[in-house]
């Protein structure tokens, strides 16, 4: 939206991410503001949230209590805009206000709903596209889909950052890409807007490493490589928070496909597709991994990965990343090894 636009009666900011909706809410906003061409204070009241907006009162919902300033005209500016921070938690009824009031919203109130970690009700969503926008906070894409994204967001960022910089910021942050703008944002609180940031001036801003996405370690075993296998679980355990046994769960998928490829008749990504439930390209490569490996080694890596199953549900008692960071091992020195594996799988 430019500056000049003028704003709707209604939006929507929503998505699974509660960081990617806050920062898409927070642009929002600020354009919303900007937008104002009376050149005044545009005031800007947000319910929903602890020490925000309006004092709570306890049988006075959120929602009420913003509705009832969507409906009162702005004191001394031309526009308010009134902010409900919890709209994921509106029960039906209270659905149905709102949906009440966008039939008929009043002109010089822009009504800005959040709606983070779930799917917005569909009467909501329904009733903002007629009175309004709906804003999807959505994750970056993947691939070279991803890196333009990236590129996009930091041309558009308040500093600039030297190619070195860019890439090593974009691998470090990984899957947590909602923590992009809070780097550029402290990059130029430190350097000043619009300021180059080289490579080590970036590295004290970078923090922990963000989570990676779970073909980065398949990826990594397909190619026998143990090192960079090891370092993507260490980053989707850590930095990702995902769950050992969700770990596992993918790396179950990731040989029952090649299981289910050893010795069929599928020959093209479309027929591995219909036998794994997997998509093309991924069929595509369970296909080729599965005959370059070959069947005794197929089993062996079933086997392994049947046998840190057992190890994480107690069975060896080691501390479950050791459990992970040894089947991660072996099994990318199966992808490694020139000959078939032996049968055993267990210590």
């Amino acid at each position: 939206m430019s500056d000049s636009e003028t704003p709707a009666a209604a939006y929507l900011v929503h998505g699974e991410d509660v960081g990617l909706v806050s920062q898409a809410l927070t642009s929002l906003l600020a354009q919303l503001v900007a937008s104002d061409s009376q050149g005044g204070p545009t005031p800007v009241e947000e319910y929903g949230e602890p020490g925000r907006g309006e004092p709570r009162q306890s049988d006075v919902p959120a929602v009420s209590l913003a509705l009832g300033a969507c409906r009162t005209p702005p004191f001394l500016a031309s526009r308010r805009i009134v902010v409900l921070r919890d709209a994921a938690g509106l029960d039906s009824s209270q659905v149905k206000d709102v949906v009440a009031y966008l039939a008929e919203p009043l002109s010089t109130t822009v009504l800005v709903l959040a709606c983070a970690g779930k799917q917005a009700p569909a009467a909501l969503l329904k009733a903002v596209r007629s009175a309004g926008v709906v804003v999807d906070a959505v994750p970056a894409p993947m691939g070279k889909a991803r890196s333009t994204w990236f590129a996009e967001r930091l041309r558009a960022g308040p500093v600039r950052l030297a190619p070195a910089a860019a890439r090593r910021l974009e691998e470090h942050l990984g899957e947590d890409i909602a923590r992009l703008d809070g780097v550029l944002a402290s990059l130029a609180a430190a350097y000043g807007p619009a300021s180059t940031v080289g490579l080590e001036d970036l590295e004290p801003f970078l923090g922990s490493a963000g989570g990676v996405a779970p073909w980065d370690l398949t990826d990594a075993l397909d190619s026998g490589d143990a090192r960079a296998a090891v370092a993507a679980l260490q980053r989707m355990l850590a930095g990702g928070e995902r769950h050992p046994l969700q770990v596992l769960a993918t790396l179950h998928r990731h040989v029952e496909a090649m299981l289910r490829l050893d010795g069929s008749d599928a020959t093209d990504e479309a027929s591995a597709a219909a036998l794994t439930g997997l998509r093309p390209y991924p069929a595509k490569k369970a296909l080729a991994q599965s005959r370059r490996l070959g069947h005794e080694r197929v089993a062996q890596a079933v086997l392994l990965v049947a046998a840190a199953d057992l190890d994480l549900r107690g069975g060896l008692g080691w501390p479950d990343g050791l459990v992970l960071e040894v089947l991660v091992a072996r099994l990318a020195r199966l992808a490694r090894s020139s000959a078939p594996a032996g049968r055993s799988a267990r210590r």
